[in-house]
């Protein structure tokens, strides 16, 4: 944890939390999930991207070397676990501060209880576990390509530009990256953007499987 969470990005990370609670405007409770996810991603590549390259920033490489494969590789998902554990804190408090800041209408389409409200928050919570976790995934998979922090986050920012756009919206529709972003919030039953979220499992499952080689190849 120590390595992993700095205060440096404790820090960061719920200071984001705050501003964007402050500054992203919301009507209706069902909007927060929206405001949320797309800035959740970008800290999450951010957060993550220097996983495994704060050994080479840190001049460890040589020593890192040493240890064998499978050191390696339950150091960078441990590291990875306890980061995202921490970011999903992040979510779900800062799910919170919309409501302790702007005071939200209950839904958009109806005046409902809190068993709706309770509901609501755990498809989000679910929604954005699996955000958080592909972009803190990929982005450290791309770092560990091209050993460079920088490229992680380059490649990532790059991906996150053409998925949240207006573009991504059209093109990708249920099978977008952020589909729970551009679901139709007037059809409470439709789930068609689970299919986005499946994009993600499987994409982050491939990058996961194929660490090691680039472990192994790159050092």
């Amino acid at each position: 944890m120590k390595i992993s969470l700095p205060f440096q990005k404790q820090a960061y990370a719920l200071f984001f939390a705050i501003i964007l609670s402050l500054v992203r405007g919301v009507t209706y409770s069902s909007e927060i999930g929206i405001a949320i996810e797309a800035p959740m991603a970008v800290l999450a590549f951010t957060f993550c991207a220097d996983t495994y390259t704060q050994e080479i920033a840190g001049r460890r490489s040589e020593i890192w070397r040493l240890y064998p494969m499978k050191k390696k590789l339950n150091c960078i998902y441990r590291r990875i676990v306890i980061q995202e554990i921490f970011l999903l804190a992040v979510a779900a408090v800062s799910y919170g501060l919309f409501f302790l800041f702007q005071n939200p209408w209950p839904d958009g389409i109806r005046q409902s209880g809190i068993e709706n409200e309770l509901c609501q928050f755990f498809v989000y919570f679910a929604a954005i576990a699996v955000t958080i976790g592909f972009w803190g995934i990929l982005s450290n998979f791309i770092s560990c390509l091209f050993r460079n922090m920088w490229a992680g986050i380059g490649g990532c920012l790059m991906l996150w530009l053409i998925t949240n756009s207006t573009i991504g919206y059209r093109y990708f529709g249920a099978w977008n990256l952020f589909s729970y972003t551009s679901r139709k919030l007037d059809h409470i039953s439709d789930f068609s953007w689970i299919c986005g979220k499946m994009v993600c499992i499987c994409i982050g499952i491939m990058a996961v499987a194929a660490l090691p080689k680039i472990i192994a190849k790159r050092g």
